[in-house]
């Protein structure tokens, strides 16, 4: 999940701790100047009691590690993200002080917190079936008769190759999150918990000096065998179950995972390990502080219109990737036999919320700039600075179930697109440029082909409403092929997909970013008689487009100017 999403934040629901009665109170206030609802439930009561959490809902556990463990249990199957406020002692997952809870929550709004992915683990065993966060243990039980043997032998698998027989307390399988717990404590080695997806097997006084803890993948299924009878303990006790000798045990990663909300008003990782277990790693004047006070301000407004730029491609790749998160999850059930009925619904769902993501992202980062949206009314700003964006370009195959859609963010400057960015949510492509520079998709930079020859060329084309385009060209190219998003025909093009495009008609928000982009990657774009491109802010709001890699233009401009019968001739 990414930390822009967060800026459409609409409801949150609080799990408090018994003692967390004043935080409540300054939370209801806050959230009620912001028109955000509140719910508090208590560690007895279930989130759906309170409302069905919706997309816009933000967990918020206020208490110990407890607290933050049973927020795990209630928000993760729900797909909720989850900030925790330490109101605790000794925590090392709520890592936000109660008095800065509320400048940690305004930096959500902001869009400007981050989540992080935390590797779960599922436990299967006769008569139990949880799912942790934090580790679990097998141990030995003591005897009634101090006499009695007080060890407990377990023969531990991983992907059905032997490992070897613990003998003693017994083991702990951990995640990174819980590598600062029982693990720790036993002398395992402590993990970086953020987007850390591995599973850690940790002997429990062990009898032989050659066991030492292992680390596999999140995926690798463990099994312990129990030779005598011993206890299994989730989470310090969430699930547990008394296991008879010979028990079989699997655990492995879960396929959920949590997401944690981060903030600069969160503890460093490190210092609180360095400052709650007395490490004495560094000295509290270190860096971290300066650091965090620098990313709590924000950026500096500047008049440089590449420094403009740059930073808005940056706030656009992150609000794109944001916005394809509802696309893909409701891009899913469209298809869906128990949704068929409802797809327009979907359809519209989600250009509402992928557009509202996007544009409260840049009004947060960029207040004084106008936004032009296929799906909203015009913002004007009092800058020269507009951004033109179509939250859904392609909605026709997203209402089919096709993934060949796309999320189109661009900048212009006065009427001049300065900034690109197009996002493909299924196959998670991120194409971008900024006028002047490169294009890139993620981090490589892509150019256009030097074809110069129809008949080797592959052709894209738009709207074409008579096919006119597609009869023209079809028999002296290699093909011509209608996507069905204009932006992402631009970014074809512009890595070398294709060759040449047409479209009969464009609006501003199909082709503003996509045009920098093929630009920056060596394409030529005129109109069909080979004038410059224009987009079209008239009361009809459509202009052709025709796109080349650049060598090919003036045989695609013949080849037009050949046909009189062709859609848009005079």
């Amino acid at each position: 999940m990414h930390g822009r999403r967060l800026a459409t934040t609409e409801r949150i629901i609080a799990l408090l701790s018994p003692s967390a009665e004043e935080p409540l109170e300054s939370l209801e206030e806050w959230a009620s100047k912001r028109d955000i609802e509140v719910a508090a439930v208590t560690l007895d009561e279930d989130v759906e009691d309170v409302y069905d959490p919706g997309p816009s809902t933000l967990g918020l556990t206020v208490g110990g590690d407890g607290t933050f463990l049973e927020g795990i249990k209630r928000f993760t199957p729900r797909g909720i993200p989850q900030l925790g406020v330490n109101a605790g002692t000794l925590s090392f997952l709520a890592q936000v002080e109660v008095d800065d809870m509320l400048s940690a929550l305004d930096e959500v709004l902001r869009g400007r917190a981050t989540v992080d992915s935390r590797q779960m683990l599922e436990v299967d065993t006769n008569g139990l079936d949880a799912t942790g966060i934090n580790d679990v243990m097998i141990e030995n039980v003591p005897p009634e008769n101090p006499f009695d043997r007080k060890v407990t032998r377990l023969d531990v698998f991983a992907d059905g190759e032997y490992i070897g027989q613990y003998e003693g307390n017994g083991i702990a399988v951990s995640t990174p999150t819980g590598s600062t717990g029982i693990s720790l404590s036993a002398g395992g080695p402590v993990h970086l918990p953020a987007d850390n997806h591995t599973l850690q097997i940790i002997p429990l006084n062990t009898h032989s000096l050659g066991v030492r803890p292992l680390v596999v993948a999140a995926d690798t299924e463990i099994e312990v065998v129990a030779r005598e009878q011993a206890s299994l303990l989730v989470d310090g006790g969430r699930a547990q179950k008394m296991l008879a000798g010979d028990s079989v045990v699997r655990v492995t990663g879960a396929s959920e995972r949590a997401h944690v909300v981060q903030t600069s008003y969160d503890e460093q990782f490190m210092t609180a390990m360095a400052s709650k277990l007395g490490w004495g790693l560094r000295d509290e004047s270190d860096g971290p502080r300066e650091l965090l006070s620098t990313e709590r301000s924000s950026p500096d407004p500047t008049t440089d219109a590449t420094t403009t730029a740059e930073r808005a491609r940056q706030v656009a790749c992150e609000a794109a990737e944001s916005a394809g998160e509802p696309l893909r999850e409701l891009h899913g059930r469209v298809e869906d036999v128990t949704f068929k009925t409802d797809k327009s619904d979907i359809v519209t769902e989600a250009d509402q919320q992928a557009n509202r993501i996007i544009t409260t992202v840049i009004e947060n980062e960029f207040p004084d700039h106008g936004i032009l949206s296929e799906e909203a009314e015009y913002r004007e700003g009092s800058s020269s600075y507009t951004w033109v964006v179509d939250p859904l370009d392609g909605t026709g195959n997203f209402a089919h179930g096709n993934p060949q859609y796309s999320v189109s963010i661009g900048l212009l400057d006065g009427e001049e697109p300065v900034m690109g960015v197009v996002y493909v949510p299924e196959t998670d492509e991120l194409f971008h440029a900024v006028a002047g520079g490169d294009a890139y998709q993620g981090d490589t930079p892509i150019t256009t082909t030097d074809r110069e020859e129809l008949a080797e060329s592959m052709l894209l084309s738009g709207w074409d409403p008579n096919g006119d385009f597609l009869t023209h060209f079809y028999g002296e190219t290699r093909g011509v092929r209608a996507l069905g998003s204009a932006a992402l025909s631009l970014c074809y093009l512009a890595s070398g997909s294709a060759d040449g495009s047409w479209e009969y008609g464009t609006y501003p928000w199909d082709v503003a970013a996509g045009i920098v982009i093929a630009r920056a990657a060596g394409a030529r774009i005129t109109d069909r008689h080979g004038d410059p491109y224009e987009l079209a802010f008239d009361d009809d709001g459509r202009n052709e487009i025709l796109c080349s890699n650049g060598p090919l233009h003036p045989a695609l401009l013949a080849h037009l100017q050949e046909s009189e019968e062709l859609v848009g001739t005079d």
